[in-house]
């Protein structure tokens, strides 16, 4: 059986059936958005920390694990947000439990997407410019951001939520 990334990476936080839950809280995907700019701040932070760097970088990798734990599971799951982490939970899984392949090309494009802008965040860090580093991130964000308007879609498609069945679209 083929491991997908989304995998590697819940098996990296230990994301088990709680912390997904607890992830279905808005206030939670809202506030992970804060992750890179907190992740970008900290290693900038090496020009006037130098080594002392090192615990803003660590801060903000806590921070990412802890967001998903941090905040109760929300009372209804009816809104964008926790439909967006369903659908990534769909997603992840998409090789034991198959999507519509309608669904199969685009999340992966998107994902290449925030790959993309990653890279020009990592250039812009590593030799302290700016424009590079803010770009990469609006790109990151346009790419997640529609990735997870995708997860949405999935979600409501899998789990027959009144979402739309089938389209024109790749």
């Amino acid at each position: 059986m083929h491991v997908t990334l989304e995998q590697n990476i819940s098996s990296l936080f230990r994301m088990d059936e709680e912390a997904w839950a607890r992830h279905t809280n808005p206030w939670s995907v809202w506030t992970r958005n804060t992750v890179l700019p907190l992740l970008i701040l900290a290693i900038w932070s090496r020009v006037w920390l130098g080594w002392w760097a090192l615990i803003p970088v660590a801060g903000a990798l806590l921070w990412t694990w802890i967001n998903p734990r941090l905040f109760s599971k929300p009372e209804s799951t009816e809104n964008w947000a926790s439909r967006a982490v369903l659908g990534e939970r769909v997603w992840a899984k998409r090789d034991t439990d198959p999507v519509p392949e309608y669904h199969r090309r685009v999340p992966n494009i998107l994902s290449a997407v925030s790959g993309i802008g990653f890279v020009f965040v990592i250039w812009g860090i590593c030799a302290l410019e700016i424009w590079p580093t803010l770009f990469g991130a609006a790109v990151v964000y346009l790419g997640k951001m529609w990735f997870l308007d995708r997860m949405v879609w999935l979600y409501l498609d899998v789990k027959g939520a009144g979402g739309p069945v089938s389209r024109d679209v790749p």
